[in-house]
């Protein structure tokens, strides 16, 4: 259909491929070079929430940049999210409410959050990417030297792995930054985290210490982090 051989998709596949796909071209990344991925992707949301709010539930799409290191990026994406979203507004002849931001999920992201709250309404902090590009630890393969780093008692670098539990001392001083570097620049900024750390009494506390406004778990761990949440809100209330 679109007029291409077997052999050309083979090349462009070869030529896609990336020995560190994890540092590689992803995230926003594919929206610089491939603009129509996002605007793809930015009416989908748009026309859902449109048709959702046609059957009289009101709702606020949240359009998260990912990956971004540098707000030209986000500038650039944003640019083309909101030409689709009034494209799609004239459209439909109805509009709704939506908030566009990003995910601080690259160190460069946390040092500059001031330039990029300037542009962002929300932060939303991607604590398992920020720990994998702050400690310099892949994910995926950790697991072969971490349990020397977090159980041997003569080696013991970490007190708890930093893949459940934020590092506090170290990406948490990132978190703490950026929040303070954003609402330096917009106030009204909101702010929060995802990721496997969003379900962690521990992360949780510390979440409600620096001020960001929500965790975000997966479903299995919400009560988990409801009483976590509490508890924290307990805690500083005592502190006061």
């Amino acid at each position: 259909q679109m007029g291409l051989t077997v052999e050309e998709v083979a090349q462009k596949s070869a030529a896609l491929h990336e020995f560190n796909p994890m540092l590689g071209f992803r995230g926003c990344r594919l929206a610089i070079v491939y603009p129509e991925i996002l605007r793809m992707q930015v009416r989908a949301i748009i026309e859902a929430a449109i048709n959702v709010k046609r059957k009289g539930v009101d709702v606020l799409p949240e359009i998260m940049v990912p990956l971004v290191g540098n707000y030209k990026e986000f500038v650039f994406c944003k640019k083309h999210a909101l030409e689709v979203i009034e494209k799609i507004f004239n459209e439909q002849g109805m509009k709704v409410h939506y908030k566009i931001g990003t995910m601080i999920e690259v160190p460069r992201a946390a040092i500059t959050a001031d330039e990029i709250a300037r542009e962002a309404e929300f932060f939303s902090f991607g604590t398992n990417d920020l720990t994998q590009m702050t400690c310099g630890f892949s994910r995926d393969d950790a697991a072969s030297f971490l349990g020397h780093y977090v159980n041997d008692t003569d080696k013991q670098f970490y007190d708890y792995d930093p893949f459940a539990t934020i590092d506090i001392a170290g990406v948490g001083k990132l978190v703490d930054m950026a929040a303070k570097l954003g609402r330096s620049t917009n106030p009204n900024i909101k702010l929060g985290i995802c990721g496997e750390h969003g379900g962690d009494p521990k992360t949780i506390a510390f979440c409600d210490k620096v001020g960001l406004d929500y965790v975000s778990c997966s479903p299995f761990r919400v009560p988990i982090a409801r009483l976590a949440a509490a508890q924290a809100s307990i805690a500083a209330k005592k502190a006061k």
